[in-house]
């Protein structure tokens, strides 16, 4: 997941996934500006969080847990 400390929206998914127990990696777009640039060319130049990315490449823009958890059913 891609986040900044100040995210509401990203802490809200963090704790539904840890609530959940699906593990997940978060990388600060602040500190990390290739991190900056990939969120970027998957939001239309946008830096927006939370960006969720999968083991298949695929992306989510602020997605909601639902969406989490479908995708990566449909990823198993």
């Amino acid at each position: 997941m891609y986040s900044t400390p100040w995210c509401g929206y990203c802490h809200r998914l963090k704790g539904q996934l840890d609530r959940e127990g699906i593990a997940f990696d978060v990388v600060d777009i602040e500190q990390d500006p290739a991190a900056a640039d990939l969120v970027m060319a998957v939001n239309g130049g946008n830096q927006t969080v939370p960006t969720v990315v999968y083991p298949d490449g695929s992306a989510q823009t602020n997605p909601s847990l639902a969406q989490v958890k479908a995708k990566l059913a449909s990823l198993a």
